[in-house]
């Protein structure tokens, strides 16, 4: 295995050679177009010559290397940028679509303005998707002069603007936003009624900033346009009282690695009891046992401070992978309003699901889609499996010199915490700058409590005050500052060493530069680059060590503290096959969610095929590309936007029981696929029977206000938000063998088998 991983790795090392030499020659050819005596019309006059040729028709292969000449010299007058080699040919990979490697503090931003200019010559869109709001305005601000001088627009999006000005933006040359609020903005546009009420123009090209983010870690997201919440939902804080009188153990038992939990035989009887509600099992009291399955789930499953946060009376999920608060983001309905129950809160009922796409089906609506990261190497596999993107690693301009020490491996939390507080404090008296990351909210404030005791002051950069993460996180890097932030807060933010302050940076360099610390090891590799990578940032000196105990959450879900039983000590342990060991758990970590990701493709896939056919449909409808009445063209959108609805309705109902399949030894996505394919079938006799019957009720009135009168109109108003899929994704191995002989165990198998297999008719 490791041979044949060896083999792999020196073939892409070869194949990256390979791709730097070609686009060595063209950088070049672009350095010999040297355009430093032109005046500024004489630059602007070759823009628009390349725009002429790009729109007639001509390669824009060809016209590569005149169009990143005019934007290296627009660049040096406009911002007093001169790209080096090493961006151009970055700008040239992501042109190929690829996506590049690019260390941090290189110069991405500036990268990606050659081939946005590139492929917008051609007058169509180009999108930049950005990781926040903040980003996407701070970087089109910041470009924008570059691409106006060459005679381009460029505009920029953020959340809760109004249409006319995300229609403006929209349609600019080039636009910066982020893929959420992108994705929303589209979702938007599938349920319009009127073309005037659409934002985007047609999808052409794409540059992902923070790709492995967008790409990977939030790929599965799905973006949800509903409407309004409905009424209060009493019945969660009675399972809620219910889940907290089951004991572990006693009621209920986990999976292999904590993910998923299930009623024992003595769970359900104890819940009957309570509840009164006769056999758990029987068909009538699926709902109960959904919603009691969703009240133990957060009860047992969701920690608050590491899972989610309450602020101001609301919960607020925070995400794995940057430990921030997610804005908009919700669990499953039940699973949502069971988490509020167990904190005493009241939630509503969710409002009708009118559209949903996740991250990954959007973006791959992009004809050409390439992007750019500071880690995409480590998950190259990945980038190609699922988007059959090329990983090109860009070589840093000044070589990279920061130190990265190993694991520092302790036996339990309170030894490592001790150690932590200890480096910390010695490393902060001598003026040296420290980056801390930790996994979660609690753990946090739990260290920043520690050094307070410890008489050293911190900034504490959590999902409690992620409101000026930028501006603390860039000055992470100043004398003395010690600065603690939950994993990857403040992606996209340059740390310079002193602020940027050179006489501050020099001091600060003979002290070694930023010291960046890791409180754990994560599941991905490629994470722990990440936050290694805020060091050392364009050759400046760094270093970086994470500190891990078998008592963390990764080692106790690998057995760590069964396979290696230590006693309590306040050194580190000296065990070289131990760090060995971390390794190869976050292979198979990283190979598992591989191959979850894959398999939860199985169920997404298909419904997205549907939702594109039915889409390009509505379409040719709302364009009048298919000719009616306006009577007809709005009661045909109406209904195919009702019957839609009530499809995303069945496919959540599946989604979440079709895993029943697997007791009776069913593949559960093969019936899944079969279930929505005969719901799909109907949807467009439905539409053409209501359609019929609407437009009789019409008399073939053309009328806006008797459309009104009727219902034909959008729905008053619409929230967008975006769904944890990590319960849906913890169900996929909740019917083990374990769980089906529990159930056995109490005779119901037989009475309850093909009666929970029975799927209702759609």
């Amino acid at each position: 295995m490791k041979l044949a991983t060896n083999l792999i790795h020196r073939f892409q090392n070869y194949d990256n050679q390979n791709k730097l030499n070609i686009y060595q020659d063209k950088v070049r050819l672009i350095r010999q177009r040297n355009l430093e005596a032109w005046t500024d019309a004489q630059l602007q006059t070759e823009s628009r010559r390349l725009q002429q040729q790009a729109q007639s028709g001509i390669p824009l292969n060809e016209l590569l290397a005149d169009a990143y000449a005019l934007v290296c010299e627009a660049a040096k007058r406009t911002l007093g940028l001169c790209p080096y080699d090493v961006q151009i040919i970055a700008g040239i990979a992501l042109h190929e679509r690829h996506l590049i490697e690019q260390q941090t503090g290189e110069g991405k931003t500036l990268s990606a303005v050659m081939p946005a200019y590139l492929n917008a010559l051609a007058g169509e869109s180009v999108h930049v998707l950005t990781f926040n709001d903040y980003l996407a305005r701070r970087d089109a601000e910041w470009m924008g002069p570059v691409y106006r001088f060459l005679g381009l627009t460029a505009g920029f999006v953020q959340a809760g603007m109004s249409l006319p000005a995300k229609r403006e933006a929209y349609a600019s040359d080039i636009t910066y936003v982020t893929a959420k609020e992108a994705g929303f903005d589209y979702l938007r546009d599938t349920i319009a009624l009127n073309e005037a009420d659409t934002v985007h123009r047609p999808f052409h090209y794409v540059i992902v900033d923070e790709a492995d983010s967008l790409l990977l870690d939030e790929a599965r997201v799905p973006l949800v346009i509903s409407g309004e919440p409905g009424t209060v939902n009493h019945d969660s804080l009675l399972y809620a009282e219910v889940a907290r009188q089951l004991q572990q153990l006693e009621h209920y038992d986990f999976d292999e690695f904590q993910r998923n939990i299930y009623l024992n035989e003595a769970g359900a009887a104890q819940a009957e009891s309570i509840l009164g509600c006769g056999n758990l099992y029987e068909m009538h009291n699926s709902q109960l046992l959904s919603s009691l399955n969703c009240a133990l789930h957060a009860e047992a499953l969701l920690h608050k401070d590491i899972d989610y946060i309450v602020r101001d009376g609301k919960i607020e999920l925070i995400e794995e992978y940057t430990g921030r608060v997610a804005d908009n983001r919700y669990l499953p309905d039940r699973l949502q309003a069971a988490l509020a129950a167990k904190e005493g809160l009241h939630s509503y009922t969710g409002g009708k699901i009118l559209g949903t796409i996740t991250l990954q089906h959007f973006i791959s609506l992009y004809p050409g889609i390439c992007g750019m990261t500071a880690t995409a190497y480590a998950s190259a596999t990945e980038f190609e499996d699922i988007y059959a993107l090329q990983v090109v690693q860009i070589p840093p301009c000044r070589p990279n010199i920061r130190i990265d020490h190993p694991y520092r491996i302790y036996s339990h939390k309170e030894a490592k915490l001790k150690a932590l507080v200890q480096e910390i404090s010695s490393v902060h008296a001598a003026g040296r700058p420290v980056l801390i990351g930790t996994a979660s909210v609690e753990e946090s404030d739990q260290l920043a409590q520690a050094l307070a005791d410890a008489g050293v002051p911190c900034h504490v950069l959590n999902a409690k005050n992620d409101a000026e993460e930028a501006e603390i996180i860039a000055k992470a890097g100043i004398y003395g500052a010690v600065t603690v932030s939950t994993n990857m807060a403040g992606r996209g933010v340059d740390i310079r060493l002193g602020g940027g302050d050179p006489v501050q940076a020099e001091a600060v360099a003979r002290l070694g530069g930023l010291y960046v610390i890791g409180t754990h090891v994560n599941e991905s590799v490629r994470i722990d680059h990440q936050l290694r990578g805020r060091s050392g940032r364009q050759g400046d000196p760094g270093a970086s060590v994470i500190y891990v105990s078998l008592e963390d959450d990764l080692m106790l879900q690998f057995g760590f503290n069964k396979i290696f039983r230590a006693p309590w000590q306040k050194e580190a342990l000296d065990e070289p096959a131990l760090r060995g060991r971390i390794a190869h758990i976050q292979r198979v970590a990283m190979s598992q969610n591989l191959e979850l990701h894959k398999e939860l493709n199985c169920y997404s896939d298909m419904v997205e095929d549907q939702r594109r056919i039915l889409y390009a449909e509505r379409l040719r409808i709302l364009n009048g590309r298919q000719p009616m009445s306006p009577a007809e063209q709005r009661v045909r959108l109406f209904y195919i936007d009702e019957l839609w609805a009530e499809h995303l309705a069945y496919v959540s109902y599946l989604r979440e029981s079709i895993h029943l399949e697997g007791i009776a030894s069913r593949n559960p996505a093969d019936e899944f696929h079969l279930q929505i394919t005969r719901a799909y079938e109907q949807i467009p006799a439905a539409v053409n029977r209501e359609s019929a019957l609407m437009l009789a009720r019409l008399g073939g009135s053309n009328d806006p206000a008797e459309w009104e009168r009727l219902g034909l109109k959008s729905p008053a108003s619409t929230r967008t938000y975006i769904i944890s899929d990590q319960y849906l994704e913890n169900k996929r191995s909740s019917w083990t063998g374990t769980t089906v002989f529990a159930y056995w165990g109490r005779k119901l198998f037989r009475r309850i088998l093909w009666p929970v297999y029975k799927l209702p008719e759609y």
